[in-house]
């Protein structure tokens, strides 16, 4: 749900009532993240602070608010939206990487400047890394107790209700009892007491339950310490528990109320617990040691595991993408129809392919908030539509929407990028289109060493347009979850450049990638074809050890208007047309009419 935008005298009001909550506690400035007590990349309504004190509502970024100053830090993706979101009157703003809060207080805090973090929403390398800037300055990170942002956040939502569920072994592939038993093993092996598994999608595959307190992710509000003799601790809300999921977890899971979490951790003295910096916040290492716990850092046990989809998951993606599949060619057999007449924008798009995803009565939500972007905005990557933004789809223009389905066997990410006719497109729309689909076909065809990097392939899918000096800013390809996060980790296909994290991280067998190269030229259009693949064991194997292929999963027409054929080699063209062949075959048996004779015609090799 989007929250209501608020005027921009509200957003002053509130900016001065921070201020003056932060004068009370003595703090000189405070820290303020997109982020929850679980690292989240998505988080639920009572934790978009962000977005309440500046009107920020992208998915990434953070503020520093001052006395005198307030600053807001977001990446290249988001260059233009927090301009268009947040008031320069009230706000700075700065670009990461290039500088990030630690970099700027260096520069800009006072002598003795003293800045409030909520230690349950930064990992404890984020601290430290202000501590020393502010320390070598005689100041002090200051953890505030209580967020002063919920002092003055009147109507916060509060935290879902909803139930957790349990999720069938039949849909996870595993039982619990199995994962959690092999996390035993690991800890047993590493000499560990426990674990504390705190990312939600994390806690959701181990016990094997789902949720509905995130928009599009489905996971409920927990945490776990799991033990090295198969037992945990699970730490949720008890308005939250029914009887069903008592008996789906059985008596190794000891269900305690989520507030007891920290004083658990408290009491785990003399126990060596592992805990993943990068996933957990600094609240949670700090608690243990308070209570006399010994600190192990360790990556979470559940992360590969999760990423390494069993056969059962794996065909729950082939199966849900041949649904989702089926809506993505009505939804794009409309386009063609519609799109020419000029009577449809950004919003009606969105809504209708809504529409199409709901004719699936499994359908339980969509995996992102639709990117619906006409024109200039299709240029923009991580554009998110709203009445305030919204497009006409012009006619003869490109219209890009990336959009994906939850369904309780898989979760779907595809985009498609199509000319609204009905003139036919520019010729350097049709090259960038051409050379952005040799990318995504070098990709999804290349067959490689088990324990590839996605660092090291990421070049094959941005050569042909580096051969015309182009390129993009985004990465190439992120995890997918089995009804799960659509962005997941640990594996990433992106430029190994700067540490981007994932990009040195090994490809195995069974885990879901996405394959999206793109192009985009601002201000005029954006070009995008993604689908999602699974990484299979090759035939290729054999005296040069264990080698690995993409299996394509995401099957839907790419848009052919769009396609220079003379740029494709014989390889690309026998590529295209297997494609489309399979698409057809999956398809059609799900289609009629005249849906069913577009999807003819728009299968039909070239």
């Amino acid at each position: 749900m989007l929250m209501k935008t608020p005027d921009e005298q509200t957003l002053a009001a509130r900016l001065e009532a921070l201020r003056e909550e932060l004068a009370k506690r003595g703090l000189d400035g405070f820290i303020v993240p997109i982020s929850d007590e679980h690292m989240s990349e998505y988080v639920g309504d009572y934790a978009q602070r962000l977005e309440w004190i500046s009107g920020f509502a992208g998915s990434a970024g953070s503020a520093l608010v001052m006395q005198d100053r307030a600053v807001m830090f977001t990446d290249g993706r988001y260059t233009i939206q927090v301009r268009e979101q947040v008031d320069p009157a009230h706000w700075e703003y700065e670009s990461v990487p290039q500088t990030n809060i630690a970099k700027w207080l260096k520069d800009n805090a006072k002598d003795g400047a003293r800045i409030g973090y909520d230690a349950w929403l930064h990992d404890r390398g984020f601290a430290k890394a202000v501590h020393a800037v502010l320390q070598a300055k005689g100041g002090e990170i200051v953890e505030v107790d209580g967020n002063p942002i919920d002092a003055v956040w009147d109507d916060c939502p509060a935290p879902s209700p909803a139930k957790a569920m349990p999720y069938e072994t039949e849909l996870a592939g595993r039982s619990s009892a199995e994962k959690r038993a092999e996390i035993a093993e690991w800890l047993k092996a590493e000499k560990l007491d426990a674990t504390v598994i705190s990312a939600l999608d994390s806690v959701a595959w181990l016990l094997n339950l789902r949720g509905e307190d995130v928009t599009h992710t489905p996971v409920t509000l927990s945490y776990v310490i799991a033990h090295a003799d198969g037992t945990a601790d699970f730490f949720i809300a008890g308005e939250k528990v029914s009887p069903e999921l008592t008996q789906h977890l059985g008596n190794a899971v000891r269900i305690r109320e989520r507030m007891d979490f920290e004083g658990a951790l408290k009491d785990m003295k003399g126990k060596r617990v592992a805990v993943d910096p990068a996933l957990s916040v600094a609240a949670i290492p700090q608690a243990l040691e308070e209570g006399g716990a010994v600190v192990v850092a360790e990556r979470d046990p559940t992360i590969v595991p999760k990423a390494r989809k069993n056969a059962v998951e794996q065909q729950g993606q082939r199966d849900a993408q041949i649904r989702d599949g089926a809506a993505i060619a009505k939804y794009l057999h409309f386009l063609s129809v519609e799109g020419p007449k000029g009577e449809l924008d950004e919003l009606k798009a969105a809504a209708q392919l809504l529409a199409f995803r709901k004719e699936y009565p499994d359908l339980k939500d969509i995996s992102f908030d639709t990117i619906s972007a006409a024109g200039p905005h299709a240029a923009l990557p991580h554009y998110r539509v709203d009445e305030n933004s919204n497009l006409p789809i012009e006619p003869n223009s490109v219209f890009l929407c990336d959009s994906g389905g939850q369904y309780p066997d898989g979760t779907t990410d595809i985009t498609r990028t199509v000319w609204i006719g009905p003139d036919a497109p520019p010729a350097e729309v049709v090259d960038r289109f051409t050379r952005v689909l040799k990318g995504h076909i070098a990709l999804a065809r290349q067959v490689f060493p088990d324990g590839t990097t996605g660092g090291q392939l990421d070049a094959l899918a941005r050569m042909h347009l580096w051969q015309a000096g182009l390129d993009y800013a985004h990465g190439t390809g992120h995890g997918v979850g089995a009804y799960l996060a659509v962005h997941e980790g640990p594996q990433r296909i992106a430029k190994p450049a700067g540490g981007q994290a994932g990009t040195g991280e090994p490809l195995r067998s069974g885990m879901i990638c996405s394959n999206e190269p793109g192009f985009y030229k601002a201000g005029e259009y954006g070009i995008r074809i993604e689908n999602l693949v699974i990484i299979q064991p090759s035939d290729k194997s054999g005296d040069f050890g264990d080698f690995l292929e993409f299996e394509t999963t995401t099957f839907a027409p790419i848009d052919r208007t769009l396609v220079d054929v003379e740029m494709l080699t014989p390889e690309e063209r026998d590529w295209w047309n297997a494609y489309h062949a399979r698409t057809r075959e999956l398809l059609a048996p799900q289609l009629d009419g005249d849906v069913l004779a577009w999807l003819e015609e728009a299968c039909q090799p070239i």
